[in-house]
């Protein structure tokens, strides 16, 4: 066991369980936060460094207590994913305000929050590694998912001033931008409004997620478009984008 140790929100369940698995059995101490504490429990089952922390990722003062904790009693934090999120979806005008603001807390807020507790201590020995995730919806906007693609775009706005303001320093930032990425997170989708743009390509799954994570963070790469053709779509955004609207809104009928 190596004395570092990781820190991922959204850990009980999808992405964030995997990652926690992942590196847990890659010898490293894990906190593994999130509100679902069933969740949790069922991410560390079997594995006995894996810590888990019943934590709102939108309270800040509980995020600090939990990062101060962990560089005390689980080793000096090496990685930070930032898992957390939701996705519930529908339009503007069906969708309750209240939601609104609960996407943004927790997608976005959520990362602030995270990256606001772990700088000093990352800063101070001046090495370490933050993972921020947004989405392809970060880039890409679409019909009914106003909130989350608001939220997302924020991340990657914030990741990217945060990768820049550190180019001096020996941190490495990522900020992942997957296509839809078979999960729980997408049941949330299933439960509101299902877009028939997520249909028009395969679901990709978590561990290639992660697998392109550490290929960036070993080149010191800032964005991470994980799947086949999710890069193109990035450029076909910034050089295309009437055209891009003109498609989606076919697919969608509107």
């Amino acid at each position: 066991m190596t004395e570092e140790s990781v820190l991922i929100t959204g850990a009980g369940s999808g992405m964030g369980r995997l990652a926690a698995q992942n590196m847990a059995k890659a010898g490293y101490q894990i906190a593994a936060l999130d509100v679902d504490e069933k969740g949790l429990l069922e991410t560390a089952e079997g594995f006995q460094n894996i810590r888990t922390f019943q934590t709102d990722v939108t309270d800040h003062r509980a995020v600090t207590d939990v990062v101060n904790e962990t560089e005390l009693t689980l080793g000096p934090i090496r990685r930070v994913y930032n898992a957390a999120g939701i996705m519930p979806l529908g339009t503007i005008e069906s969708v309750d305000i209240e939601v609104f603001h609960r996407v943004m807390a927790i997608n976005y807020n959520g990362v602030v929050n995270v990256t606001k507790a772990v700088l000093p201590p990352l800063l101070a020995r001046n090495e370490g590694e933050i993972v921020n995730f947004a989405s392809i919806a970060g880039w890409l906007p679409t019909v009914y998912m106003a909130a989350y693609d608001a939220s997302k775009f924020a991340v990657v706005a914030f990741t990217e001033v945060l990768y820049h303001e550190n180019k001096n320093n020996n941190l490495s930032i990522a900020c992942v931008c997957p296509p839809p990425v078979k999960t729980p997170l997408l049941q949330q989708a299933r439960d509101t409004v299902w877009p028939k743009v997520f249909d028009q390509g395969a679901h990709i799954e978590a561990q290639e997620v992660l697998d392109a994570i550490d290929e960036s963070l070993a080149n010191n790469e800032l964005f991470v478009f994980p799947g086949k053709g999710t890069k193109s779509i990035w450029r076909m955004r910034r050089w295309f984008p009437r055209a891009l609207w003109k498609n989606i809104l076919k697919i969608e009928g509107i």
